[in-house]
């Protein structure tokens, strides 16, 4: 599994030294609760603005002269802040972020004062902290900058260090004896928030970053996620310490987790923070700044689970978005576009981390079409898959005014057709369409719209019906009329419609619905109400006809349903459908809706 920001880098330095409700509005999204606490920063809707990663993480020819991340030096930070306020910010690009090392040189030598904080490089950032972020407000921005979880360990000092605005305590007193380490990287030893020392160092951090002026933290390697799992990395407190500290110190700071948070803890990093990475590193650390296979299309494999999470207050958080330098980024057009559209629509912070000075004609069109950034900006919810994760997917959202948001994706490695049905979105008839990457309204389509997509492509509508509600046939999981085989049986289920689902589909276990009635032949876009806490595959058939294998992909837990929608072949009269799960597991089912007419 690759590493997020500060990994390469530590690693190296460890070498040197009901159904029309189902339809699309399965999974409500709330605004992120800050239970019992106050949120570090309002963050009503997903930021936007630049970050240094991508270019220190590259072997692009020429961005890391010094070595590698190199890149980042006070003087770059300077021109990227000043190319975001001249080309991007009146678009509400607003944020320049400070990533990993700041506190290093390019030896990866740290620099901390005399209480364990970590403090500038003097070759890095000449100038001290202070005055980066008072540049870049003069501007007109706000100032981000980084930090890892933990005590770090060369700030532990022989436990002999002592914590600011803290009598007797030392390094020794807020880390477990045993000096276990924790994060991403075990780059820092765990701090014990049983001890009140560890407070107060999490204080003094805070009043630091707020006396120099800072809008944005990221703490990074935060567990569970980044990629390690149990009590060591368990860096829950870690944040909540830190949600309190910011509150105390008297400044509004935005605090983002990273990285691949876990997401049985969605409710921890939604009282405790504004934004939560939800997936590796996007970057290739390779010779471009990101790359299509390493690791962009695994986002839209991970996203949806995620969904149900986003709303004012705290954000899913995809990763920088690198589609504007070009052959720099790695990637081709379609597939820039593809990626800012799934940005937008998952409503994830738009943060770019491409060189400023050098966006090409096309990547500053994308940066700042106003009717994507509108979509990801305002009050309109994150969009999830309507059909299954196959290499041709729509997405999509209904929103307050009516409207659809929907995007059609064609992952595949060659080009093909996606459709986006009408009934999947719950009506039937006419709708008008609106393409939003090229500001054009593209007139009436009846019941659906069939786009051919390069490969790796996509277009992004709004779609305002004018038809009417669709109406279906359902047939519950659990019914007795079904045939169950294999492992196969009926469980409760609170979040089902009946209360009830089948699950153990697996190693062979099948579903089968029996006398499900249409009255024409034809192909029935059927939608199918299931439960998976991971993405799972399943063969759908009807009768004796040869099935197709779909993947579901994850409704984020065991206690959500969603649905998507599947092409399944039936006669007139009655018809048996079934859900397979063949040779590993299949997802939970709770009914499908089979709709009144053929596509």
């Amino acid at each position: 599994m690759r590493s997020s920001s500060y990994s390469v880098m530590a690693a190296r330095a460890l070498r040197a030294t009901v159904v029309l409700a189902l339809a699309v509005g399965a999974v409500t999204v709330a605004p992120a609760a800050h239970a019992g606490t106050t949120a570090p920063a309002p963050a009503a809707k997903p930021y936007m603005g630049w970050s240094s990663w991508s270019m220190q993480s590259s072997k692009y020819p020429g961005l890391n002269p010094d070595g590698d991340y190199s890149y980042l030096t006070e003087a770059n930070v300077t021109k990227q802040t000043d190319a975001l306020a001249a080309k991007l910010k009146k678009y509400g690009y607003e944020y320049v972020n400070i990533d990993a090392g700041w506190w290093r040189d390019n030896t990866w030598k740290p620099e901390f004062d005399q209480y364990g904080r970590q403090k500038a490089d003097p070759e890095r950032f000449p100038s001290g902290m202070k005055a980066v972020a008072d540049r870049i407000h003069s501007k007109g921005l706000k100032a981000g900058i980084y930090l890892p979880a933990g005590l770090e360990k060369e700030a532990y000092g022989d436990g002999k260090t002592p914590i600011l605005n803290a009598d007797g305590c030392t390094t020794a007193d807020i880390v477990y004896g045993d000096l276990r380490t924790t994060n991403g990287w075990d780059s820092s030893y765990k701090l014990d928030f049983s001890r009140p020392c560890a407070q107060k160092y999490i204080d003094s951090q805070a009043q630091l970053i707020a006396d120099w002026g800072y809008d944005f933290l990221k703490l990074d390697g935060v567990g569970p996620g980044s990629g390690k799992s149990g009590d060591q990395y368990d860096n829950v407190a870690d944040v909540a310490a830190w949600n309190k500290a910011i509150a105390a110190a008297g400044r509004p700071v935005h605090l983002e987790l990273s990285w691949s948070l876990d997401i049985g803890h969605a409710a921890d990093w939604k009282k405790y923070s504004n934004g939560w990475r939800i997936d590796t590193d996007v970057e290739c650390y390779c010779n471009t700044l990101v790359s299509w296979e390493n690791s962009v299309d695994d986002r839209w494999d991970d996203a949806p689970a995620w969904t149900q999470h986003a709303g004012p207050g705290g954000w899913n958080d995809l990763d920088s978005l690198d589609i504007g330098n070009g052959a720099m980024d790695g990637l081709t057009k379609a597939e820039r576009q593809s990626y800012a559209t799934l940005w937008a629509i998952a409503k994830s912070p738009l943060f770019t981390g491409d060189d400023l000075t050098k966006l090409d004609s096309y990547g500053l069109s994308l940066l700042t079409n106003k009717e994507v950034i509108a979509l990801d900006q305002g009050d309109t919810p994150p969009a999830r898959p309507i059909t299954p994760s196959d290499p041709q997917q729509v997405w999509a959202a209904k929103n307050p005014d009516g409207t659809y948001t929907v995007a059609l994706f064609n992952l595949a490695d060659s080009p093909a057709a996606v459709t986006a049905d009408w009934t999947a979105l719950g009506f039937t008839g006419k709708a008008s369409v609106r393409d939003l990457w090229n500001h054009e309204d593209l007139g009436g389509f009846q019941n659906k719209i069939t786009e051919a997509l390069p490969a790796h492509g996509s277009r992004l509508f709004t779609v305002t019906p004018k038809g009417s509600a669709s109406t279906s046939t359902g047939y519950e999981a659990e019914a007795s009329a079904n045939t169950l085989s294999g492992n196969a049986s009926v469980t409760g289920c609170d979040a089902c419609s009946g209360q009830k689902k089948v699950g153990n589909l697996y190693l062979g276990g099948k579903l089968t619905f029996n006398d499900v009635v249409v009255d024409k032949a034809g192909t029935y876009l059927v939608r199918i109400a299931y439960i998976s806490g991971d993405a799972r595959s399943a063969t759908v058939s009807a009768g004796s006809g040869a099935g197709t294998s779909h993947t579901f992909p994850s409704t984020g837990d065991w206690g959500t349903v969603s649905t998507v929608s599947a092409p399944v072949t039936l006669k007139a009269g009655a018809n048996t459908v079934t859900i397979d799960s063949g040779s590993w597991y299949a997802p939970d089912i709770d009914r499908v809706d089979v709709p009144k007419s053929p596509r």
